[in-house]
């Protein structure tokens, strides 16, 4: 293992970007950013902890203070910072706090890791986005939603990948049972696909 750095340039010369996001468990995430026109990569891994090179059994215990996150390098001329952002809260329920759905803990915090004061702005603009788009939901078409956005924005350098069993895991577990209860709703659910077609055909 060992960290890699974390947003901003993806690599020299490959005129890619990255960004950093944490929403719950990352085979779940992946999937969903897997399928994002203009994003040439997606790795599972473990930002925002206390501890060099954690082992997923670690963070899972919740005691080394890391978010399961996912590092996705994306091409700017293709999809923007801002969309990738838009998309993160899209896949996943930012007014959970600490949780999603039945993973609880610190580990599966709503977080987006920044790395210079650009990725930062551009993450606080996207929370506020959230936040506004979200209060004007309503359940059932009457209730108000009161639930407000939790998502923290953590500066880091540090990007720890998962293990290669933990890399493109809704792909190669498409018959597992938490592939479809937990993964395969999310990838047909209606903010998901919006926001993926709006990035395809814009």
């Amino acid at each position: 293992g060992g960290a890699t750095g974390g947003g901003g340039a993806a690599a020299a010369g490959t005129g890619l970007e990255s960004a950093v996001l944490g929403g719950g468990c990352f085979w779940c995430t992946e999937a969903v950013f897997l399928r994002a026109e203009g994003v040439e990569r997606v790795i599972s891994g473990f930002a925002g902890g206390r501890v060099e090179n954690p082992s997923y059994r670690q963070v899972v215990s919740g005691q080394t203070g890391h978010a399961e996150v996912i590092k996705v390098d994306f091409d700017p001329k293709r999809i923007s910072l801002a969309e990738v952002y838009d998309l993160h809260f899209a896949s996943h329920d930012p007014t959970q706090l600490n949780r999603q759905g039945l993973d609880v803990g610190t580990q599966y915090r709503s977080v987006i890791v920044v790395s210079d004061e650009a990725q930062r702005s551009a993450a606080l603009a996207a929370i506020t986005r959230a936040a506004t788009a979200r209060a004007s939901e309503k359940f059932l078409g009457i209730f108000p939603n009161n639930a407000k956005v939790v998502t923290t924005v953590e500066e880091s350098d540090a990007f720890y990948p998962a293990d290669n069993s933990h890399q493109n895991y809704f792909e190669r577990n498409q018959g597992s049972r938490y592939a479809m209860v937990n993964i395969a709703p999310k990838l047909q659910s209606f903010k998901v696909r919006d926001q993926l077609r709006q990035i395809r055909d814009k």
